[in-house]
């Protein structure tokens, strides 16, 4: 759940550049001693409730290459639809659930994995339920302002065929974008979602 921080002012925008891993993924940028371990690694734990998965992709570019150096970040509720956050008001979520998650993707495949649950289905803002789904933003050299998207699951057609955001997108030929098939990796359910930042079946970004 973003967090509205309506005191603070923008600031300007500039090209994430090499150092962003430094501050936000020290141990992986080779920088011990930060902390143990970097921030957003983990989302589950033995006692987290609900369907585990494994959330897996590329970022490519508009050639198809996938990017070495991007960060990505997840945010998500849990199995019952709750956020793990301050304004969540509706119930009290899962204790043993982040809800958040944050990794470079990989070096040498430019591939990153996240193990968590499959979310709940969450309220819009006019009470109509939106389709599960985990929101993704990803920055990487030579871009200026962080992208936001959105994984949906493609076994959850029902769902998706009510969600009210997807019901939003124009060009209705872009939403397969956003759907994640469904498949099982060392007996683990596992939803492949590659994001394309342009060119062919370039992935449907949000303005938020």
């Amino acid at each position: 759940m973003v967090q509205k921080l309506g005191q603070l002012k923008e600031t300007p925008s500039q090209t994430a550049g090499p150092y962003v891993h430094i501050g936000t993924t020290p141990n992986w940028a080779g920088i011990a001693g930060v902390w143990k371990e970097d921030l957003g690694l983990g989302l589950v734990g033995p006692e987290t409730r609900g369907e585990r998965i494994l959330v897996k992709g590329r970022i490519l570019d508009g050639g198809g290459t996938p990017l070495k150096d991007a960060l990505v970040e997840i945010w998500q509720a849990d199995a019952e639809g709750l956020y793990n956050s301050p304004q969540e008001r509706r119930g009290r979520a899962d204790p043993h659930f982040a809800g958040w998650g944050r990794q470079p993707v990989d070096g040498t495949t430019g591939e990153y994995r996240f193990e968590t649950v499959k979310p709940g289905r969450v309220p819009y803002r006019d009470g109509r339920l939106m389709a599960p789904h985990i929101t993704f933003w990803i920055v990487a050299r030579g871009i200026n302002i962080g992208l936001h998207t959105r994984m949906y699951f493609a076994d959850e057609e029902s769902a998706n065929a009510e969600c009210p955001v997807l019901a939003r997108i124009e060009h209705k030929v872009r939403v397969p974008t956003l759907i994640a098939p469904r498949a099982v990796e060392n007996g683990l359910p596992t939803y492949t979602f590659d994001i394309r930042l342009q060119g062919e079946k370039e992935t449907v970004f949000f303005d938020i």
